[in-house]
């Protein structure tokens, strides 16, 4: 009888840096996307993305036809999370920086990627700080995220005057500023919570004023093509503006 046979392993680092040297690399490449705003040109290898991640295995699941394929345009994510995204599909790790982590973690909810949003999640922990909750708040809201959501709110609560007096609450969707104003643990007193919120409104007010003027310039061409002017997404509706006690006058 033959003996079974034993798994042995070479040295991780170096297949790793060697897959490393492949992002972004346009030698071999197969498939060119077209990232973010900028439209960023970045290369990959349409097997390497399918077998790693879903996502990538139902977006390139077509044999690209004979000559050049066309790019795929993904301009919702940034350039510099997107490469961090592939950098872990190649190596299955990632540098992560606290300027775009929340912008990687959006990608890897995404992209259904559950390995790098876990990852994402222990590093925002790490380096939350006033600057950064209420956008981690954001993220946790928007996608469910509710470990992080709970981490952010108890953060905010302890740290409740820098955090309240910070651009990224003035950013907060009505969805995610309600925990805040349900909690009875906020270390502010109600007068500089009520000065917070009508902050938030202000300008919330006035982004609405600015889409409105968009809405009323385009408005004969959305009516045509039948797409209504829709809300801005961080803005309360009119009807909630009672419950916050807020007033424009």
């Amino acid at each position: 009888m033959e003996p079974l046979g034993l798994v042995v392993h070479g040295k991780a680092e170096p297949f790793s840096e060697a897959l490393r040297s492949l992002v972004n690399n346009p030698r071999y490449s197969d498939v060119c996307f077209v990232v973010g705003q900028e439209r960023q040109e970045v290369f990959a290898h349409r097997c390497l993305l399918a077998c790693r991640c879903n996502f990538f295995q139902r977006l390139l699941g077509t044999e690209p036809g004979p000559g050049v394929p066309s790019p795929v345009v993904l301009s919702t994510v940034p350039t510099e999370a997107f490469l961090a995204v592939l950098e872990f599909l190649y190596t299955n790790s990632v540098k992560l920086h606290r300027h775009s982590v929340l912008e990687v973690l959006t990608a890897a909810v995404e992209y259904g990627l559950e390995e790098l949003r876990e990852l994402c999640l222990q590093f925002v922990v790490k380096v939350l700080d006033v600057e950064l909750v209420c956008e981690a708040l954001q993220v946790a809201v928007t996608f469910g995220l509710g470990p992080l959501q709970e981490r952010c709110v108890a953060f905010i609560e302890a740290h409740s005057q820098e955090a309240l007096r910070s651009q990224g609450f003035l950013e907060l969707s009505a969805a995610a500023l309600l925990p805040l104003l349900r909690s009875d643990k906020l270390c502010v007193d109600e007068a500089e919570l009520v000065r917070a919120a009508r902050s938030w409104a202000r300008v919330g007010a006035a982004e609405q004023i600015v889409e409105a003027w968009k809405c009323h310039a385009l408005r004969r061409g959305d009516e045509a093509r039948g797409a209504p002017c829709r809300r801005r997404r961080g803005t309360l509706p009119r009807e909630h503006h009672r419950f916050l006690d807020l007033s424009f006058k």
